[in-house]
């Protein structure tokens, strides 16, 4: 829903009492942006762009505004076959107690032939102080982002994280939200809102291929609750896969030592029964896997776990996916029930 009402008033959201989330170099870079704008190394092409991507970007706060709208900039057009433009190119809209937020509103708007929208996201009848949370972009940049409120509202804080540091994605298409029919519905938004604890996402679209320099700029994060790789189905096989996963973990750990790392395997794909040579291929990724984290585990690495993915998505795994690979918004749902119980006994150890 468009709209030009004047009695709104418009923030922009990167400074209290709003709080930005996801953006882990936003502090020294000012960019809606998932990796450093300098980092240690050269990122790969197609990695550097996809960072200015805004998958798992959060904006939060407290409000008695009756209204909440936001008016968005971004780098493009919508413009992808398999997945909603919502997903894409929209913000949504959770509202409720921290670790209870339930969805509201999703911004729509002539994706065709814009690149820029205005949408109204809550509208409620009188004042009432609710803790909001905007969840921006997946597979779009935002060039500018505002939030319009009710002028003369409150604004406060939003209600705290449960941890301070966030949880840090490293993986895919499918880590950056492909193929969500909305940004909140993303595995790691849903993580975020079930365990109240911040995510960065660092999925790319079809780069997640453990380059080491994308490690050292990962490194290079202040904080982490937890690192979570997911990027095998992005190599170029196992056999690159065991080369290439050691030395990822030792970049991470040179820097964080005490903070712990989950290996996942893949989900299932359609072509895992379909086509001969899937299944095995998807059980290759999980030996060089456990092979990695048990040999870590040996020498002394007692932070790093492994964990199957390979039944995530239940005996239906092929009515989880839009196009056999990428989940709908019912298989990150029931990618982040698996992983739920597993980072609540990392997390809140």
């Amino acid at each position: 829903m468009a709209t030009d009402s004047p009695e709104l008033h418009w923030h922009i959201p990167d400074q209290p009492p709003f709080h930005l989330a996801g953006f882990a170099w936003y502090a020294r870079d000012h960019r809606y942006r998932r990796l450093p704008a300098n980092p240690p190394q050269p990122l790969p092409q197609a990695v550097d762009a996809l960072a200015n991507c805004t998958a798992g970007g959060q904006i939060a706060f407290q409000t008695d505004s009756p209204r909440v709208a936001v008016r968005v900039e971004l780098t493009g057009k919508a413009d992808m076959d398999h997945m909603p433009s919502t997903g894409q190119c929209g913000v949504d809209c959770y509202v409720g107690p921290a670790g209870r937020q339930r969805f509201f509103g999703i911004t729509r708007y002539d994706f065709r032939n814009a690149n820029a929208y205005e949408c109204v996201l809550l509208d409620l009848p009188g004042r009432e102080m609710r803790n909001v949370t905007l969840n921006m972009p997946l597979y779009m940049g935002v060039e500018q982002i505002q939030v319009g409120l009710a002028p003369g509202c409150t604004i406060l804080p939003p209600q705290p994280f449960s941890i301070d540091q966030p949880m840090v994605f490293y993986g895919t298409s499918i880590t950056q939200g492909g193929c969500a029919a909305r940004p909140g519905m993303a595995c790691t938004n849903v993580l975020s809102r079930r365990l109240n604890v911040g995510a960065v996402n660092l999925g790319f679209s079809g780069n997640g291929k453990g380059e080491p320099e994308v490690a050292r700029a990962i490194a290079t994060i202040g904080a982490a609750a937890c690192f979570v790789l997911d990027y095998a189905p992005n190599t170029n096989g196992p056999e690159h896969l065991a080369e290439t996963f050691p030395t990822f973990v030792r970049i991470l750990r040179e820097k964080h030592p005490g903070v712990p790392i989950v290996a996942l395997s893949r989900i299932r794909f359609s072509h895992d029964v379909l086509e001969p040579g899937w299944e095995a291929h998807r059980t290759g990724f999980e030996d060089v896997l456990r092979k990695a984290v048990a040999e870590m585990q040996k020498g002394g690495d007692r932070l790093i776990s492994f964990h199957s993915m390979a039944d995530a998505l239940g005996d239906d795994f092929d009515e989880c996916t839009v196009d056999g690979v990428h989940p709908t918004d019912l298989g990150f749902r029931r990618m982040a029930n698996d992983l739920e119980p597993v980072l609540r006994r990392i997390l809140f150890r």
